[in-house]
């Protein structure tokens, strides 16, 4: 069992930059995968970004170049950075950890 708690989140304008937090309720050390999703109104939920328990890292082709996904288990958290933010990266964005836990989910709008 893993309490995920994402941060971060809210309002800035296009090319602008966010770094998301997920905090997670104990070590990640032993976490094989965790992964960013994000939910746009009306859309269905997509993946954005995969990071292992090895260091390595995967990537929707909408955000290569532009997000980066990292962890840190001395902090328990995993971080997404975020940068020349685009109108459709506006979503809900999720923290997920394999084995289906979830947080609660942190809202990224991005104005034109």
């Amino acid at each position: 069992q893993v309490q995920l708690v994402e941060s971060g989140g809210g309002l800035v304008q296009a090319g602008g930059s966010l770094r998301l937090s997920c905090a997670a309720s104990r070590s990640i050390f032993s976490i094989k995968i965790m992964n960013w999703y994000r939910q746009a109104p009306g859309k269905q939920r997509e993946l954005v970004a995969t990071v292992t328990s090895g260091g390595s890292t995967n990537y929707a082709d909408s955000v290569k170049g532009r997000f980066t996904i990292s962890r840190d288990t001395a902090k328990n958290t995993v971080f997404l950075q975020m940068n020349s933010l685009k109108p459709e990266d506006t979503a809900v964005y999720y923290c997920n950890a394999i084995g289906g836990f979830w947080g609660q989910g942190t809202q990224v709008t991005v104005s034109s």
